[in-house]
């Protein structure tokens, strides 16, 4: 039986030293699109890139090492390893997901649905009630996200795997916002664990990518069966750089959330702004779960400013944290879910899900905390200037 390592050790160790070829410390790149066999007979380890390459391989073994999982899929997005995860149903299979998930995952099951793939249910999975009317109805599939993005509310995992287990429902889980650093949804219970790699794994914002790992050997098989035979696999140079991105994962979440918890605090105490939403919050309405279910609150903060104060003139006056898309690399990011990553929802469901256009989502970097106080702070006044 391997010796469980810990998850530092993990990060700074996968992949070194295993070249066989020439003694690299660093693993190498490997960019061929195929493989030579020795007999036509016999199909070799590696074949054709689609199905697997080396780079690939090790950045699968190191993040399944992260979560506790058997293996699974490394994919060429975020979006796609979710998509990947959709092989497990069937037309009239239903699946359940909550009502105020990311906006591209919203979208993909939406459109999934209405093309007669599947039924599709959302519903607010932070509510005890409405947790168990979803898996009364027997789902297939129950899609789970905690810290719910962008609101930050949280899903018991593990009530969710008990009841999911009785209904007999595969539950797969979007760890993104809190990294195998923070949650462990595999030893709480879930079957899968899914991630945009493109976040908080790569934290350079510079590679796009995701992955489906899975804790059962069999559905992990699957997994990257499926993977091969859709093509969504990620590039090998894509899997190379990610697995050099993660390498810092460790000291980059511990630091970001270091200052998350300082600016969350700085912008409640604020008294233009109307509400926070950090897990780290002696506020939070669930501060017990989190304690329970998360080693740490992460670095993504959401909020909306006091009555009055525009949105737009509040981020005209931010000069170190950027408006853009994404979260989790190492620079500070802001966006207006609204308009910018939840767009692809439907306005209704956006307003049902507690959306609202002045919600602001700051996914916290590595800058200097007192430099992103005074930008923060710079922005308020600038807010205050124009109203």
């Amino acid at each position: 039986m391997t010796e469980k390592r810990s998850k530092r050790t993990i990060l700074a160790s996968s992949a070194v030293a295993e070249d066989r070829a020439f003694g690299s410390v660093a693993p190498p790149i490997g960019l061929s699109t195929t493989f030579t066999w020795d007999d036509h007979r016999e199909k070799p380890g590696y074949d054709y890139a689609r199905r697997a390459t080396p780079n690939r391989d090790q950045l699968t073994s190191c993040l399944a090492e992260l979560e506790g999982a058997a293996g699974g899929a490394v994919t060429s997005s975020g979006l796609a390893a979710l998509d990947l995860c959709l092989f497990m149903v069937s037309p009239g299979d239903l699946v359940v997901a909550p009502h105020d998930c990311y906006g591209g995952t919203h979208r993909l099951l939406t459109h999934r649905a209405r093309r007669g793939q599947f039924e599709l249910h959302f519903a607010d999975l932070t509510d005890e009630a409405a947790r168990r009317d979803a898996f009364a109805r027997r789902p297939k599939l129950a899609y789970l996200e905690t810290p719910s993005n962008p609101l930050m509310r949280i899903t018991d995992l593990a009530a969710c795997a008990k009841e999911a287990r009785a209904a007999g429902t595969v539950t797969v889980a979007d760890n993104t916002f809190l990294s195998p650093m923070l949650q462990s949804p595999l030893e709480l219970g879930c079957d899968v664990v899914v991630h945009s790699t493109t976040k908080f794994i790569g934290g350079h914002s510079d590679v796009v990518g995701g992955a489906a790992l899975a804790k059962d050997p069999g559905l992990a098989e699957e997994l990257a069966w499926w993977a091969n035979c859709t093509g969504v696999t990620g590039a090998s140079y894509d899997s190379w750089l990610t697995l050099r991105g993660v390498r810092t994962l460790a000291v980059r979440v511990e630091a970001q959330q270091r200052t998350a918890r300082n600016l969350a605090r700085m912008l409640e105490d604020d008294e233009r702004v109307r509400a926070v939403r950090y897990p780290g919050s002696v506020s939070h309405p669930q501060k017990n779960l989190i304690a329970r279910q998360q080693k740490g609150p992460g670095s993504m903060i959401s909020f909306e400013l006091r009555d009055g104060l525009e949105v737009g003139g509040f981020l005209s006056g931010l000069k170190l944290v950027n408006l853009a898309e994404s979260l989790g690399g190492f620079e500070s990011l802001i966006c207006v879910p609204d308009t910018m990553t939840h767009a692809g929802m439907e306005e209704a469901a956006r307003r049902e899900a507690g959306i609202a256009p002045g919600l602001l989502r700051l996914s916290v970097g590595l800058e200097e905390e007192e430099d992103l106080m005074s930008d923060l702070k710079h922005g308020l006044r600038q807010a205050e200037a124009m109203a």
